[in-house]
């Protein structure tokens, strides 16, 4: 049976800008289907449409039907009903969907009270039943809580909860994993999967993530700029894809895949995927450019923080040791909570350390800086781009004066001079003066990243922290990041310090890897091979949840079965 049925979307905005372009697509009881594609694609724009949730002003054509009854023609009466009975949405950060000054329980029994007439006895046993369905541990005392009361992962659970109070026979999902860790995105998924078989729902899962897509949906249509370029079979279309965009983004894809034949690719220059590692390319320039040194660049010791708030103590970090030497890429990797980011703000100088030792080029860097002078020293050895570079860059100015401003700081520059060099910063990251005239928040959020990478580069430091600078960003600009951090290390023997829970872009980026847990580092190693040979049960545990297409794991299984097999490897 089909459920949602669009046919020629057009979605135009009063100043005559088309922002959907002859959308088609169906999504048929029990079936996963996915909207695949980069942020302005149209990919929300197009699920949206579903629900009645337009522009104002929008001028609409061709038609969306749900079981039946046409959408765009709906009053509101009947776009209420709709919603309330035969579809509902979850959204990409489930904190803007919820109020935060009430409990979840009244969040989630306010409509069936409201709308359906059930007494509050019986809304509230619908709403812990609901709660069980998608595994929260403690649906009585959940009920009781406030939003900020719960991790992302639980809240994003009680949203879904939400969702399935009216038994919809669609759910729409809007990037409901995109900033969760990897187990957390897993348990996720499962609990969504798990509801469409015991319902029959039918899905429309919106993601830029495409081995999550490749991994969870019967069938896929790749949108860009308002159209739909490719759709079909999802094995046949990542497989197999036909359209030069969709050969872009799987090829800006990154895996976590590692084949035997890795190590030999790498020589190369390229991984088993086709993937550039900048691992042999940034080694064999910093050792032509200068004798390599025996001494890090980066090195810390036996390094601690415990955070005294409340009734209990937490440990963030645990007696941690890393090093990196100079031009090396070491990445960190871990679920939230696992200690990556106190140990990155400790190096930086935004966290005192409570023991243990750092040291940036030989010198030491365990305290805070206090002064100013001993401030700028820091900033002058360690960089840090943060996740959103929106909160990160002053909106009242533009990108160039952001990176003039950082340059002024540390070297004495005339306003010529200072001008010159922002704009080969911009070109060095693939932007340019157009961007240099431009506001945070006229640019996209790749472009903005690369702002802030240009200037945290702006006065050469030492070391370059990245902490989860990509995790929200499109494949192809993340792709683009991270060629601009690998010909940056090559050109100039910068060492970097990754921190992500995405594990193909540390198996692309990195040379060695350490795992944290509840803040202790509880393995360690060259990533290939900690990737494809994991020590430890927690980072199987992680790599197991990385989404993976069917056809990855009939990869990875026929290698095993090789390795096991003494006659087919004659």
């Amino acid at each position: 049976m089909t459920l949602l049925d669009i046919s020629e979307l057009t979605l135009d905005l009063p100043n005559g800008k088309r922002l959907l372009d002859g959308i088609s697509l169906t999504v048929a009881e029990g079936e996963t289907v996915g909207l695949v594609g980069e942020s302005g694609s149209g990919k929300s724009l197009t699920a949206r449409s579903v629900l009645g949730l337009l522009p104002s002003r929008a001028t609409m054509g061709g038609s969306v039907q749900l079981l039946d009854q046409s959408v765009l023609d709906a009053s509101r009466s009947e776009l209420l009903s709709l919603r309330r009975t035969r579809a509902s949405m979850i959204f990409q950060d489930p904190r803007a969907g919820i109020n935060p000054m009430r409990t979840v329980g009244d969040h989630l029994t306010e409509t069936m009270r409201l709308c359906e007439g059930r007494s509050a006895a019986d809304a509230k046993a619908v709403a812990i039943s609901l709660m069980e369905a998608v595994r929260l541990p403690r649906p009585e005392e959940h009920l009781k809580q406030y939003p900020h009361e719960l991790s992302g992962g639980m809240l994003q659970r009680v949203m879904i909860a939400g969702a399935l109070t009216s038994s919809p026979r669609l759910l729409i999902c809007d990037e409901p994993t995109t900033a969760l860790d990897v187990t957390t995105q897993a348990e996720i998924i499962g609990v969504l999967a798990e509801q469409r078989e015991s319902r029959g729902m039918g899905m429309l899962f919106i993601t830029h993530d495409l081995n999550l897509a490749a991994a969870i949906c019967d069938r896929v249509y790749v949108m860009s700029a308002g159209r739909v370029e490719e759709q079909g079979d999802a094995r046949q279309v990542f497989r197999n894809p036909q359209a030069a965009y969709t050969k872009r983004l799987v090829a800006a894809t990154p895996t976590i895949v590692v084949a035997r034949d890795t190590a030999s690719a790498a020589d190369a220059g390229t991984d088993a995927a086709g993937t550039s590692t900048s691992t042999a390319t940034a080694s064999a320039a910093i050792d032509g450019a200068a004798p390599a040194s025996t001494e890090p660049m980066l090195s810390a010791t036996g390094i601690s923080k415990t955070y005294r708030r409340g009734k209990e103590p937490v440990r963030a970090v645990i007696d941690a040791t890393i090093e990196i030497p100079r031009g090396g890429a070491l990445g960190v990797v871990g679920e939230s909570g696992s200690g990556k980011s106190t140990l990155a703000r400790m190096i930086v100088g935004l966290e005192q350390a409570d023991a243990g030792d750092i040291r940036i080029a030989g010198r030491e860097r365990t305290s805070v800086p206090s002064s100013r002078v001993e401030r700028l020293e820091h900033a002058r050895s360690v960089q840090m781009v943060f996740q959103d570079p929106y909160l990160s860059l002053d909106p009242r100015i533009t990108a160039g004066k952001a990176i003039e401003d950082a340059l002024r700081l540390h070297r004495r520059l005339s306003t010529t001079d200072a001008r010159s060099r922002v704009i080969e910063l911009l070109e060095q990251v693939g932007l340019g003066d157009v961007h240099a005239q431009a506001r945070p928040r006229t640019l996209s959020g790749g472009q903005r990243q690369r702002v802030a990478i240009a200037r945290a580069l702006a006065i050469e430091p030492d070391v370059l922290v990245m902490d989860e600078a990509t995790s929200a960003l499109d494949v192809s600009v993340q792709a683009q990041v991270l060629g601009v951090v690998e010909e940056i290390r090559r050109e100039r023997g910068l060492t970097v310090l990754f921190i992500s829970h995405d594990l193909a872009v540390v198996r692309r980026l990195c040379d060695e890897t350490v795992v944290m847990k509840t803040g202790e580092i509880v393995e360690r190693g060259r990533t290939i091979e900690l990737l494809g040979n994991p020590q430890h049960a927690y980072t199987r545990l992680l790599i197991d949840s990385v989404p993976r297409p069917d056809w990855d794991l009939e990869a990875v299984a026929a290698e095993a079965s090789e390795l096991e097999d003494p006659v087919a490897q004659n």
